[in-house]
């Protein structure tokens, strides 16, 4: 599967390029800013993780400095 973003401030384009897609059998749906924010979170969680253990106590006493 394969994935496109297209991103216009025109709504008239974005509808014409939604019904293009439905008469060539593509799904397609318009993305909330909802949905775009949490792409965007999910994307930074996902590129933060390491895989490490962190040790509590050090964690908060650098949060604290």
């Amino acid at each position: 599967m394969q994935a496109a973003i297209i991103n216009s401030n025109s709504k008239a384009d974005l509808n014409l390029l939604l019904e293009i897609a439905k008469k060539l059998n593509i799904n397609a749906k318009l993305l909330s800013e909802t949905d775009i924010e949490e792409i965007g979170l999910l994307n930074a969680i996902k590129q933060g993780r390491t895989g490490e253990f962190v040790d509590t106590e050090q964690f908060l006493k650098k949060l604290r400095e």
